[in-house]
């Protein structure tokens, strides 16, 4: 049953499904996290429901969820099937939302409208990088989600274009809300020297890639670049946690003699990592797909330079900023690497280029369309 659209005079009540706060620090949960603060913020017409489990400790690191026109209502942590099948399908119809927002999968019993963001369909396009269970799983609910969504929403422009050629959609009926970057965690200087060298590192002597061990970001082709380079090359700074088929990580490690030169960092915490990146020398990307990129800005962010792939969205997000790469080329990632390493004015330019660049994108202008879309959709 589908809830008439409010009155003019009636406040909109939007739910949002925030069930990320409560699980590890990534892209899903930084962009609903960053989006709804400057929401808020903007609109205080509207009456925020915010469903999750840790509601103390979201309201401790985030004083914007404390406003007057925001609930914060426990949703004990669950398996997400009881949260898809019975959570959040009675937290929608017990509140009475008029939209109920999520991430690529929608409730499996439906009680009104829904907002949904897709931030990639790349187990559409790229499906050798996942796991087929789970590529058959995302085709399902994204394919329903987009459907059945009143509001559809997305993170860059690659992938509105891929969401709507997979699933028959007009691209202009797709929102885009790019991803951003908190400032007050990623800036450049000279804080945090300290974490850094207590992870056994040298500030500003270390090549960095941020990313879960899996064959998608293209680990493998940055070791075989690396291990071209002179043996007195700054080291390679792995962080990311282990994922599918991690394995090819460590065995080029092994089998490319890179024991004592790169170090494989597994437990880098979220307080720990702006550090990390700020004292980069360089920051190095080359995914062979991405819906955006996180990374990539947040290394601009903090005053680094950026190497990344010429493919899917990355070229989108970094510009002109970035030196950009074929992800399958060893040798031209080789070059890329050098050619930084060797010349720091070259770097350096690179470093206030991509300053720059990450001021291009902001959580305000995305909470703005994501507004202005919630308003027209329920009719306030």
């Amino acid at each position: 049953m589908t809830p008439p659209p409010p009155s003019p005079t009636r406040r909109i009540r939007l739910g949002v499904d925030f069930h990320v706060w409560d699980e590890l620090f990534q892209g899903s949960r930084s962009h609903i996290l960053g989006l709804y603060r400057a929401a808020i913020a903007l609109a205080p017409d509207i009456d925020f429901l915010f469903f999750l489990d840790g509601t103390a400790s979201l309201q401790q690191a985030h004083a914007e969820f404390s406003a007057p026109h925001v609930s914060l209502v426990r949703m004990p942590k669950r398996p997400g099937p009881v949260r898809l099948g019975l959570q959040l399908p009675w937290l929608q119809w017990r509140h009475r939302l008029d939209l109920l927002h999520m991430q690529y999968k929608l409730p499996l019993l439906s009680w009104g409208r829904y907002a949904c963001t897709i931030h990639d369909v790349l187990f559409e396009t790229h499906p050798q990088y996942f796991e087929p269970a789970f590529a058959r799983q995302m085709h399902y609910f994204c394919a329903r989600a987009a459907r059945r969504s009143a509001l559809l929403l997305t993170v860059s422009d690659y992938s509105r274009q891929e969401m709507a050629r997979q699933y028959g959609l007009n691209p202009e009926a797709i929102h885009v809300t790019p991803n951003a970057v908190d400032h007050r965690r990623f800036y450049p200087g000279q804080e945090g020297a300290a974490v850094v060298r207590s992870l056994g590192l040298e500030p500003g002597r270390y090549v960095l890639t941020v990313g879960r061990l899996e064959p998608r970001k293209n680990h493998v082709t940055l070791l075989t670049a690396y291990a071209s380079l002179a043996a007195d090359a700054p080291p390679l700074v792995i962080v990311g946690q282990r994922d599918f088929r991690h394995d090819a990580v460590f065995e080029s490690i092994a089998s490319l003699g890179l024991n004592g030169r790169v170090k494989v960092l597994e437990t880098v915490s979220d307080t720990q990592l702006p550090a990390v990146l700020r004292h980069a020398q360089v920051f190095v990307y080359p995914t062979f797909a991405e819906g955006f990129g996180m990374p990539v800005l947040e290394a601009m962010a903090s005053g680094v330079p950026v190497i990344t792939s010429n493919t899917t969205s990355l070229p989108e997000v970094a510009g002109d900023a970035a030196l950009l790469v074929d992800p399958q080329d060893a040798p031209g990632l080789a070059a890329s690497l050098s050619s930084l390493l060797a010349k720091p004015r070259q770097a350096s330019a690179l470093a206030t280029a991509g300053l720059a660049k990450c001021q291009q994108f902001s959580w305000e202008t995305s909470a703005r369309t994501l507004l202005a879309g919630i308003r027209h959709t329920c009719g306030g």
